[in-house]
């Protein structure tokens, strides 16, 4: 059987190289932004095993896409913004369900707290929760991607075609409506 040509095996050689420098590129990306993607798509709806789910599907679509990414120092709006995506698409299939997951709570709460303290805890995590479902949409995703991702405005305004300081207004509206909503409904936390 005769060989292949010098010129072919090397590029073959080369795209076989590309493919796995790409591969280990974005072995590394998950590992960074995994946590925080998740974080979000728990905060939006609150069920470990969904947010389990979608955060695959989020990943996969990233990679899949990966190429279509023109500049790498975005890979974060971009794959928040995918997150996001299928976090609306996800709601709008399952309607409004919210199911607080109580081993999460569990890690909410201290160890040494009181049986009392861990019930009042719980009860004041769950009427935010709550009052949050009442809010627009866009609040809701700022809120999460602010407290449950852990990202800065910059990169929310990014996420959410916003300015960054519309995105501040945004969220310290938010938070002082939260705040009275929470204060008026009697919550001892607020």
């Amino acid at each position: 059987m005769p060989s292949l040509p010098k010129l072919f095996r090397s590029s073959a050689a080369d795209s076989v190289n590309e493919a796995a420098r790409r591969l280990d590129q974005f072995a590394e990306k998950y590992q960074q932004f995994f946590p925080r993607v998740f974080a979000y798509v728990y905060g939006r709806v609150h069920n470990v095993h969904q947010a389990e789910d979608l955060c695959s599907e989020v990943f996969e679509r990233a990679f899949v896409k990966m190429n279509s990414l023109r500049n790498d120092e975005a890979f974060s709006t971009w794959l928040f913004t995918i997150a996001r995506n299928l976090v609306t698409s996800h709601a709008r299939k399952r309607g409004r369900e919210t199911i607080v997951d109580p081993d999460v709570m569990k890690s909410v709460v201290a160890a040494n707290v009181s049986v009392e303290n861990e019930v009042l805890v719980r009860e004041e995590v769950a009427a935010v929760v709550e009052c949050l479902k009442t809010f627009p949409q866009r609040e809701q995703d700022i809120v999460s991607l602010k407290f449950d991702a852990e990202l800065s405005n910059s990169q929310i305004a990014g996420i959410m075609s916003l300015s960054e300081a519309n995105v501040r207004v945004i969220l310290f509206r938010t938070l002082r409506k939260l705040r009275d909503r929470m204060k008026s409904s009697g919550v001892s936390g607020a």
